[in-house]
């Protein structure tokens, strides 16, 4: 009888296993939400106008005078890329006019794609599920290998732009600050570099030469500060069906 009894039990346990195993494969196997990013960046960094990291595997290096501290064969690229979706979404979550920023420093030798650290902060209005959306898009954004990545606490971020000049500042300045000036043409129009790819982004409308005034980050552990350095501005679109049309 007690025999009876134990293998009833032990019965039940074997199914109720297997149930809960089935319903994990079930989980496990629910697609990701599909997801679309169009957004436009107003971007800075230390090397010299225009970066070279998008033609090589290392920055540019810095030489005494600018960056204090610096030995003259030191290799780096410091930015600020500040994002204002246009329009997306993460599934049925509208990512429109979410703003983040993202500084850090590319290293320097990122020819095995590996890069030094970033850190990345949204602006308090920007919810859960949307930084989810975010996140997903990022990643296929920049494919790469970080020393480190950060979430930084939420900041107010105030992003602003015309074909003249753009200004971006976190929390008021206090944690970063990009400022662009246009660079000058033969027209008023900008100077604008086509048909160059923007890291994993299959489309771009072009890279608008906006020199920087200043890029600075002052939060975090790393701060840094340049003026006169490379800047632009642009707008990229990145969706989850190019990843999978790639695969």
């Amino acid at each position: 009888m007690r025999k009876h009894i134990f293998l009833i039990v032990l019965g039940l346990l074997i199914v109720a296993a297997g149930s809960a195993v089935g319903a994990d494969t079930k989980t496990a196997a629910a697609p990701a939400p599909d997801w679309a990013l169009n957004a436009t960046i107003i971007e800075a960094c230390s090397c010299p106008m225009f970066c070279q990291c998008y033609f090589n595997a290392a920055p540019a290096g810095h030489s005494g005078a600018g960056h204090e501290g610096h030995g003259a064969s030191e290799h780096f690229c410091r930015f600020n890329n500040v994002f204002r979706v246009n329009k997306g979404n993460y599934g049925t979550v509208k990512l429109d006019g979410a703003k983040f920023w993202v500084a850090g420093d590319l290293g320097g030798d990122f020819s095995k794609g590996q890069m030094d650290w970033a850190a990345l902060t949204f602006d308090p209005s920007v919810t859960k599920e949307q930084r989810d959306g975010i996140a997903a898009a990022l990643g296929r954004l920049y494919p790469v290998k970080w020393g480190s990545f950060a979430i930084a606490q939420d900041a107010p971020i105030e992003w602003k732009a015309t074909k003249d000049r753009a200004e971006a500042r976190l929390d008021g300045g206090k944690a970063g600050e990009v400022v662009l000036k246009r660079t000058q043409g033969m027209t008023d129009e900008p100077v604008v570099i086509k048909n160059l790819k923007y890291w994993g982004a299959p489309r771009n409308d072009g890279f608008v030469l906006m020199p920087n005034e200043v890029e600075a980050y002052r939060a975090g552990t790393k701060p840094f500060e340049f003026k006169g350095t490379n800047g632009f501005m642009i707008t990229f679109d990145i969706a989850s069906k190019d990843v999978a049309a790639a695969k």
